[in-house]
C-alpha cells in the first residue's frame, strides 16, 4: 500500500493483512516498555481541520509507540485560519519531510488530494460523509478477536446513516469479511441505494434480536443542515438501544462519542457485552499497524525492513 484512503481501495487480504500485523503489534504492547524501534528518525503529522479525540490521540500514540517524531496541527490556530489553502499547508508541512500525514478534514475527497502534493503517505482520518478506514479497521480487529473469523456474523447498524462515514466504511470492511450486515434508521438517515455497498436496510429494530452485534451511531446534528426526525425523543423511542433492546449474548459497539440517553441508554453503555472502550484501545493497536505496513522500510535500505519484520511478525510469521 502507498496510502490509506478508503476501505473501498483494499481487499480482503490487505485487511487482514493489517489485523493480523495489529495482533502481533497488540503481542508485544503487553511488555512494560510499549516503544519500538521501527519509525526511529521518522516524522508523522497529524493534520486535522476538524475536532477529534479518540481518534486524534490514537494516531499520536500509535506513532510514538514505533518512536516516530509527531507533529499535531489543528485548523484553529494554525494558518489555516488566515486564508492559507490546504495545498499550501501541506506543502509547508512537507517541507520537514514527513513519512506519513494524517488528514482529517470536512471535506469529502480532501486527503485524495493531498497525495497530489506531497511525497508523504497519506491516511485518511475521516474526509466528510465518504469514509474513515482505520475506524473500520479498529472495529473489524475488536469484533475478530472476541467472535473470531466473521464469516456469516450478522452486525446492524443503526442510528444515523446519512451522515455517518463511519458506517460507510464499515459496511465496506465488515461485508469484505463476510459478515451480513444490516443498516437500521428512520428512512430520512437512510442514504438511498446505501444496498450497493451490500447491505440491507431495514427502516424498524424488528429482527435485530438475531444479530450477534449491534453498532449504534451518534446522531451527527453538526452535519444536519434539515430536520430529519420529528424530536430526538421520538427518536430515542423508537431506536436507543437500551436494556430491553440488547440481548444477553448480543455485543454493542459505539464510534464515540456517546450521546447518553439518545441512541443509547446510560445501562448498556457500561454493561458486560459493551466493547466501546475495547475499541479505543484497539485504534491505538490498528493504527500501529497502519503506519507499520505503510511506512517500515520505506526509503531505506533493505536492512531496515528486515530488521522491522523481526520486531514485528505477522501472525503467519509467528506461527511458523
Amino acid at each position: 500500500m502507498r496510502h490509506l484512503l478508503g476501505i473501498c481501495d483494499l481487499s480482503r487480504e490487505q485487511i487482514e493483512r493489517l489485523l493480523d500485523r495489529a495482533d502481533s503489534l497488540a503481542q508485544l504492547s503487553e511488555r512494560e516498555n510499549k516503544k519500538l524501534p521501527t519509525l526511529t528518525g521518522r516524522t508523522i503529522v497529524n493534520l486535522f481541520f476538524e475536532n477529534s479525540t479518540r481518534t486524534s490521540s490514537s494516531f499520536d500514540l500509535a506513532a510514538k509507540r514505533l518512536s516516530a517524531d509527531t507533529v499535531n496541527v489543528r485548523a484553529s490556530g494554525s494558518s489555516v485560519e488566515k486564508g492559507e489553502s490546504l495545498r499550501d499547508t501541506v506543502q509547508t508541512l512537507s517541507a520537514y519531510g514527513p513519512a506519513a500525514i494524517v488528514v482529517r478534514s470536512p471535506f469529502v475527497g480532501a486527503p485524495g488530494m493531498v497525495t497530489r502534493w506531497t511525497s508523504a503517505a497519506v491516511i485518511n482520518a475521516g474526509d466528510g460523509k465518504h469514509e474513515h478506514p482505520t475506524q473500520a479497521l479498529l472495529d473489524a480487529y475488536t469484533l475478530r478477536r472476541r467472535l473470531g473469523e466473521l464469516d456469516g456474523k450478522s452486525v446492524w447498524i443503526i442510528g444515523d446513516v446519512m451522515h455517518s462515514r463511519v458506517a460507510r466504511s464499515n459496511i465496506l470492511a465488515l461485508t469484505k469479511l463476510g459478515a451480513r450486515v444490516i443498516v437500521c434508521g428512520p428512512p430520512t438517515l437512510i442514504p438511498r441505494e446505501i444496498e450497493s455497498l451490500g447491505c440491507e436496510v431495514s427502516f424498524t429494530l424488528d429482527g435485530s434480536e438475531r444479530a450477534d452485534v449491534l453498532y449504534v451511531l451518534r446522531m451527527q446534528n453538526e452535519r444536519m443542515r434539515d430536520t430529519f426526525i420529528p424530536s430526538l425523543r421520538e427518536y430515542a423511542a423508537r431506536y436507543q438501544i437500551n436494556g430491553d433492546r440488547l440481548g444477553a449474548k448480543q455485543l454493542l459497539m459505539h464510534p464515540g462519542p456517546v450521546n447518553r440517553g439518545i441512541e443509547l441508554s446510560p445501562d448498556v453503555v457500561d454493561a458486560p457485552q459493551s466493547l466501546i472502550t475495547e475499541q479505543v484501545a484497539s485504534g491505538v493497536i490498528v493504527r500501529m499497524a497502519v503506519f507499520y505496513e505503510l511506512l517500515a522500510g520505506r526509503g531505506e535500505p533493505g536492512s531496515a525492513r528486515k530488521r522491522a519484520t523481526a520486531v514485528a511478525p505477522t501472525r503467519e510469521g509467528a506461527r511458523g
